[in-house]
């Protein structure tokens, strides 16, 4: 755990790191937190510590920065201090691997993040009377003593939004870095119809084509959200999870307990959209929103079932957040076949800082190199989404 920065006082304000969200109140962290963001929220953040997805044999240790005037919380930064780099999605292992043959050592590392959840959001968590700039100028210098003193190779911040990445690297000590998501800005259509309409025909065919596999297969699709959601629904969902994650070889980094506690205390965040072959539910998308944002998360099923993923993370989601006027869906990283389904690629930002010099510049060149193929690949994907040209889109 990080060792340094307990009470250090800078000018008027008091910096501390805390080894768990619960050492901080609810209501005063979430006074901080942006309109559209669920997963900086207090709750889900807890959630992932109480249940153990997050913690001791993790390799994600909690070190919340707090800055504080007095006794008020005026600024926050969700931070874990990592042992290796699993679970975050804007990758470094390249970056790791370079400096093992260098002989520079990379972990332990500071990451600002929101565990296992590729989605852009607030980071720098800040008081109504802090803009983005203004909070900044007190994390980024921080940030920087705290890998100083605890001896760490460097800080990553990762999917900031626009004003953060701008004002977090103002600061010289970090290095910002563009890749790409893919995910629906709503132009401000009237239904899920409307939508399809600016589709160029082709793929307006092929989304109506996959929805009548669907609709044919016998399945019955429900959305649920809130007090729909009950304890057993969420118990199925971590079964079809974990049994995705075996398919395809990958880690389940969530707990059943995580889980439970999601039944408990997540419940007014969460959409679950489910298919049942009678009364047994055979697949299920785990998705939250707040605000204008619906984020999808998770995805499970028991067999492959002709489109059903695209209906129950894609589709039904788009549905949604059109009839309630939400302003963007996000569907989790990677993916080009979101393409095709109304997601067209964007940027995402992050920003680095590393403490050894030879690190350090070797990946600001590097960076800067990859800015320029990450627009050159957003510029190239864009036209092939699935709105006519006429679109406005």
């Amino acid at each position: 755990m990080c060792r340094s920065l307990h009470g250090v006082t800078e000018a008027s304000f008091t910096v501390r790191i805390v080894s768990s969200i619960a050492r901080v109140g609810a209501d005063a962290w979430d006074a901080l937190v942006g309109d559209d963001d669920p997963f900086v929220e207090h709750a889900f953040l807890c959630a992932l510590e109480e249940s153990g997805s997050v913690g001791a044999g993790t390799g994600w240790h909690p070190a919340h920065l707090l800055i504080e005037e007095g006794d008020r919380l005026v600024a926050a930064v969700p931070l874990y201090e990592k042992t290796h780099s699993y679970g975050e999605y804007i990758f470094d292992f390249a970056w790791a691997n370079a400096a093992h043959r260098a002989r520079i050592p990379y972990y332990p590392k500071l990451v600002v993040a929101v565990p296992f959840t590729p989605a852009t959001g607030r980071r720098l968590l800040r008081a109504s009377s802090l803009d983005a700039r203004a909070a900044a100028a007190r994390v980024a210098p921080a940030l920087s003593k705290v890998c100083e003193e605890a001896g760490v190779s460097s800080v990553h911040a990762l999917f900031l939004a626009d004003d953060e990445v701008d004002a977090l690297t103002a600061h010289p000590r970090f290095h910002r870095r563009e890749t790409h998501q893919f995910r629906f800005d709503n132009p401000g259509v009237s239904s899920f119809d409307a939508l399809l309409e600016r589709f160029r025909s082709s793929a307006r065919k092929q989304v109506r084509r996959e929805r009548r596999a669907v609709a044919e297969s016998g399945l019955s699709i429900d959305v649920l959200a809130g007090e729909e959601i009950q304890a057993s629904h969420l118990d199925r969902m971590y079964e079809l999870y974990v049994d995705t994650c075996d398919r395809k070889g990958s880690h389940p980094y969530l707990t059943r307990a995580f889980f439970e506690i999601a039944a408990e205390r997540l419940r007014d965040r969460m959409v679950l959209v489910t298919a049942r072959d009678g009364a047994r539910v055979v697949a299920a998308s785990m998705s939250f929103e707040k605000g204008r944002h619906l984020y999808g998360r998770y995805w499970g099923a028991d067999h492959d079932y002709d489109a059903l993923h695209f209906e129950l993370c894609y589709y039904r989601l788009l549905e949604r957040a059109i009839s309630r006027g939400y302003a963007r869906v996000e569907a989790g990283a990677q993916g080009s076949h979101k393409l095709k389904r109304g997601f067209l690629p964007s940027v995402v930002y992050s920003a680095h800082a590393f403490a050894h010099p030879g690190l350090d510049a070797g990946v600001a060149d590097y960076l800067a190199h990859e800015a320029e193929e990450t627009r050159r690949v957003v510029e190239a994907l864009t036209p092939h989404g699935p709105y006519r040209r006429d679109a406005g889109l």
